[in-house]
């Protein structure tokens, strides 16, 4: 089974993690993200058309109602949680002014969501990855307010911070052809205006405190159900998992400038990208039968959300995507124990530059 690489600064920050768990401090988390990660933020927005919220969604969730997460059962959050013995951080948006829970770990995460605030725009209402930037500064004044200035720098300094984001920049943004950004920008253009941006973002969090933060690498996005339906083999599309692989390389160099720029910053990169290409790859390895379409049978080419009028596979054991976009909450589970139990089978370096590689 291969194991998920981390590079050695991640390998740190998880293992501070777990050691600030087994001590008297208990760990907070901050999690910023896309549908990915979300929690159920956008059922709050009451225009937005990026909901989960509706049978079968969270059909396999404890209570097996839906929440507002984008798949059958946990996301990895929900998982890696569990794992540090935490509770899952609950929705920004669920929380009142004045909450404690902004003390203990809040989830920004908004399905649609994207690192430029274009992405997306057809969902009408969702929170961009600056838009829950913004969430968290609101958070920090928050927590001084309740525990003085002095304190509150070293809650966000102690905290952890894990991103998810930058998948819907292409299913939802470059790759539509009928949106302005495929049209504007060639795939190197769109890749600077991305690393730039998150330079600014990154350094935004910084700014209100952020210290340690983990930034998830994009999967393989060419072999996710929606972007196979494009292929007349229903095969993996290779030139969008070779933008991927650029997208992942550009922000690794970025996360090591931004640490020597910025006093203090931990900022790490993890690399999923192997680890789900070979969950799709060699599902068998994993306990999966299937891979290259979705449990839920929706149409992907329109949509290719699980509708309550859709009709579920027999056994969601086997099936490594949920919609066709999503992982399903076993192929999930899959995932974040790879990545927890990578951390004790040996540290690999970053991912070195794409080059004409066998990927699909």
């Amino acid at each position: 089974m291969a194991m998920l690489g981390l590079p050695a600064a991640l390998a740190v920050l998880i293992i501070t993690a777990m050691a600030a768990v087994a001590s008297a401090a208990p760990l907070v988390t901050y999690i910023f993200g896309d549908s990915l990660t979300e929690v159920g933020n956008n059922n709050h927005l009451q225009y937005s058309l990026a909901k989960s919220n509706f049978p079968w969604y969270g059909v396999d969730y404890t209570g097996g109602r839906a929440t507002g997460r984008f798949t059958n059962g946990r996301t990895i959050g929900d998982i890696i949680s569990e794992k540090l013995g935490i509770p899952s951080p609950p929705p920004y948006l669920s929380l009142s002014q004045n909450d404690d829970a902004f003390l203990t770990g809040v989830n920004y995460a908004s399905g649609g969501a994207g690192i430029l605030n274009e992405t997306g725009l057809y969902f009408i209402q969702r929170l961009s990855f600056d838009d829950q930037i913004r969430m968290f500064e609101k958070t920090k004044e928050v927590i001084k307010a309740k525990i003085g200035g002095v304190a509150a720098n070293k809650h966000c300094n102690e905290a952890m911070y894990f991103i998810g984001i930058g998948s819907n920049d292409y299913v939802n943004n470059f790759l539509q052809p009928f949106l302005a950004d495929s049209q504007q920008y060639t795939h190197d253009e769109f890749v600077e205006l991305m690393i730039s941006t998150l330079d600014q973002q990154f350094t935004r969090l910084y700014q209100a405190g952020a210290r340690k933060m983990v930034f998830h690498g994009l999967g393989p996005l060419g072999c996710i159900p929606s972007q196979r339906v494009k292929s007349k083999k229903g095969q993996c599309l290779k030139q969008v998992n070779q933008w991927v692989l650029q997208f992942n390389y550009r922000v690794q160099k970025l996360l090591t400038s931004l640490n020597r720029r910025l006093p203090g910053a931990q900022l790490a990169f993890a690399d999923t990208y192997p680890a789900v290409l070979d969950l799709i790859d060699n599902p068998h390895n994993y306990g999966f039968k299937i891979s290259n379409t979705s449990c839920c049978n929706v149409d992907t080419s329109i949509g290719g959300l699980c509708l309550p009028n859709s009709k579920m596979c027999s056994n969601r054991r086997e099936y490594v995507f949920w919609d066709a976009f999503h992982p399903s909450d076993a192929a999930n589970a899959v995932l974040a124990d790879q990545l927890f139990s990578s951390l004790f089978s040996g540290l690999h370096s970053p991912a070195p530059a794409p080059a004409p590689a066998p990927y699909h």
